[in-house]
Formats: C-alpha cells, structure tokens, sequence
C-alpha cells in the first residue's frame, strides 16, 4: 500500500516540530540560568553572613580564647541541616566556595556540603565534603599532590596539604572511615565529563598541616 503525504502537510508538521524543539531548549535553558542564579545569590549571601560572623568573633573576642578555641576538639557544636559549616579553599585552582551541612540535593546544588556522620574541621578523624563534579568541585580534575587546601571557619583556619588522589565504585565507603589522624576528603562524580550520572567516585585526600 501507497502512502500519499502531501507536501503542505509535511511543511506544517516540520515547522511544528521545529517551534516544540525551540521551545523546549528555551525552557532548559531558562532553567539552567535559575538554577545559576540561585546558587550565586546563596553564595553571594552565605558569604557575607559568614565575613560578618568572622569580623565579629575577631572584634568580641580575646585572641588567647580563640586561639584556644580553634585547637580544641570538643568545643564546636552539632551544625544543623544546611548550617553553615564555612569556606573551602584551593589556591592554585582558584577554588573557594561555602561550605554548609548535609548532602541533599538543594545543598549540592548551592554549595558544597559537609557528609554528615564525618568530623567536623579541628577534630581528629576524617572530614567529609561532597560537592558536584560539574559545578563547585569541577577544578578537582586539575588537582595535584602536595596542593595546599584551606577550610576557614569561625573557631579557626585549618590547612591540608594533599597526599593522594583515586577514583573509587558508590559503594566504597571505605574512603569515609574514621581516622586518629586529621585529615581531609573530597569527594565528587567521576568521570567529570561524562554524560548523564557519572558512575564513579574522585577522591581527594589530604592531611593537616600543622
């Protein structure tokens, strides 16, 4: 059997398709931008509350008791869901971002969060943070050894200096066990280009520097 398309038929049909495929990419593009500009304005906030808590501190309190404060284990209190944790930095890689508690999928979309159930910065054991390989945590890939990576909060500035980097399955969570040691883990997607959810971990792990 013959079938018979008439050519004014296929023009409407093509320029149909043509204007649900215009605008759908305007709608994903437009999502795009909402979803950049809400983690801009949440950085942008968490930032200067953050310089405002730290400005604070340094004008109320004693140089000796923050001294003593920014060693002690036992001071820091539980950070609630979303409680602001502080700043991470790596110099060399142009990366500072906050740092808030949790993982959930609003918190990585904004920042990069600290895993709950890890030591908190300043304590002795593993300190958890996650952060996406496609927005906050995209210049891990150009991370080296012995790269230098500051966690700043308000009881004090702690420094680690990278000592290894492995790509690991979800399901090793081995990389999160605790330690009597200070150190430091990152953790994000991997492969960082991949299309789609990556079916990999990266990990970053660095030690204080004291």
């Amino acid at each position: 059997m013959r079938i018979v398309i008439r050519k004014g038929a296929l023009r409407s049909a093509l320029r149909s398709g043509q204007w649900v495929l215009g605008a759908a990419a305007v709608l994903m593009l437009g999502y795009c931008g909402l979803v950049l500009a809400d983690s801009w304005r949440f950085q942008k906030t968490e930032r200067r509350q953050f310089e405002q808590l730290l400005h604070d501190r340094q004008e109320t309190s004693d140089p000796r008791i923050r001294a003593s404060s920014s060693t002690s284990s036992g001071i820091w209190p539980p950070a609630a869901t979303g409680g602001l944790i502080g700043r991470i930095e790596i110099p060399r890689l142009g990366l500072s971002v906050i740092v808030v508690e949790g993982v959930d999928r609003l918190i990585l979309r904004r920042s990069v969060g600290h895993i709950p159930g890890t030591a908190l910065p300043g304590q002795p054991g593993n300190v958890g943070i996650s952060g996406h390989r496609d927005t906050f945590f995209r210049p891990l890939r150009n991370i080296r050894q012995d790269d230098i990576i500051t966690l700043t909060t308000l009881l004090g500035e702690y420094r680690y200096r990278v000592v290894s980097t492995k790509v690991v399955s979800p399901s090793d969570l081995d990389v999160l066990d605790p330690s009597e040691n200070e150190i430091l883990t990152l953790v994000t997607c991997y492969p960082f280009y991949f299309v789609g959810p990556a079916p990999d971990r990266f990990i970053v792990r660095a030690e204080r520097v004291t």
